[in-house]
């Protein structure tokens, strides 16, 4: 527990820091953490894998970051981001310095790319998300991701929003293949944690393309990219915790069964538990009336408006690929026969957790002006 809420302040500070330094001393924190939690199950082989492997590719993104905090400085001569937002407004650079700056830009890009599981520093992802505890899983697709693309929002829209010409190709690129792979391998695969991280990467695209929205600084419509990804993140977040929540009661005691036979008869077994996993991959989904259709519809409508057609198209495209994930969940479910890793139960509080989060997928999804009108104002 002392290890989570470690990581809970570093994904803190991550959120509130105006400051390079200061955001990677939190995203540090936050690291740093998660890489003993992945591993805190001494006797499980895939945990010491996923541990190291996060440690590994962790350190390498945090060296990438943290030599892109120094070209920023060396080409804006500070670290805060109001003041290199100040300074680049208007500045036009032929000299040494402006190729200071792109390199440090390219290097924040892998640095943070890697926080968020993009394509194609992703790679981390799906072992990781295996091999850690459940209840580790979901804490660190949710309040992991929320913090890196809070620090990926921060950096890039606050901070190098007039140098956007310069990285939103780049994240453009990224968002295409993030959203194409996340998608397509996700239908491959046979375990649910596994197909949930493939998952998490597809909807890391949807993120990036409300980011890239947010990168037309000529559109007057710019602030619907930004308003969409936070309204985006925020839903994914719930949605993430009660899919993994789910997975972790029927995993059981020792967090192996996590299989898609795993699955199978739940309907019949534990209907209301299954009713509650099919609400939340529905809302992955994007269907109407669920908190999933008015994320994917923000990001869609941000990238329209913006002129980000194409975009749009490959978000789209990707969104009815993926359905084809969650509905073989589903069928596993309701239409498959029972098997005796099907008999779970649950305390209390977890009944209380997950209905929380399936009664806010319904309730945002009904009603969205509850969300929106918040997530516009910042």
């Amino acid at each position: 527990f002392g290890l989570f809420m470690l990581a809970a302040v570093g994904a803190g500070v991550m959120v509130a820091a105006n400051d390079l330094i200061l955001l990677f001393l939190g995203l540090e924190t936050l690291s740093l953490a998660l890489y003993t939690l992945a591993a805190k199950e001494r006797r499980n082989s895939e945990g010491q894998e996923a541990g190291l492997k996060y440690f590994i590719l962790g350190g390498f993104s945090s060296a990438f970051f943290l030599y892109g905090i120094a070209l920023i400085y060396g080409a804006t001569s500070s670290t805060n981001v109001s003041i290199i937002n100040e300074t680049l407004r208007g500045a036009v650079r032929a000299d040494g310095n402006d190729v200071l700056l792109l390199v440090g830009i390219g290097l924040l890009l892998i640095g943070l790319g890697f926080k968020v599981s993009a394509v194609p520093f992703h790679v981390w992802s799906p072992d990781v998300y295996q091999g850690s505890p459940t209840p580790v899983t979901g804490f660190m697709a949710s309040v992991g991701k929320v913090a890196a693309f809070a620090a990926f929002s921060r950096v890039f829209i606050s901070g190098l929003i007039y140098r956007a010409d310069d990285w939103r190709p780049a994240v453009w690129v990224i968002a295409v293949a993030t959203l194409v792979v996340g998608s397509v391998l996700a239908v491959r695969q046979t375990n649910v944690k596994r197909m949930l991280a493939y998952s998490s990467i597809s909807h890391a695209g949807f993120i990036l393309v409300g980011l890239v929205a947010a990168g037309q600084v000529a559109s007057a419509d710019a602030n619907l990219g930004t308003s969409g990804a936070l309204s985006y993140l925020f839903i994914y977040s719930i949605l993430v915790v009660g899919t993994l929540g789910i997975v972790s009661v029927v995993a059981g005691k020792g967090d192996n069964e996590t299989s898609l036979s795993a699955f199978k008869g739940l309907g019949k077994s534990n209907p209301v538990l299954a009713i509650g996993m099919t609400v939340l991959l529905l809302a992955q989904a994007g269907v109407p009336l669920t908190s999933g259709f008015v994320a994917k519809f923000g990001i869609i409508r941000a990238a329209v408006s913006t002129e980000g057609y194409t975009l749009a198209v490959v978000a789209m495209l990707a969104a009815v690929i993926a359905a084809f994930l969650y509905l073989r969940i589903m069928v596993s479910m309701w239409l498959s026969e029972g098997s005796s890793s099907s008999e779970v139960s649950t305390t209390m509080s977890t009944r209380l957790a997950i209905g929380l989060c399936v009664g806010a997928t319904l309730v945002f999804g009904v009603l969205p002006s509850l969300l929106l009108q918040f997530t516009n104002q910042l």
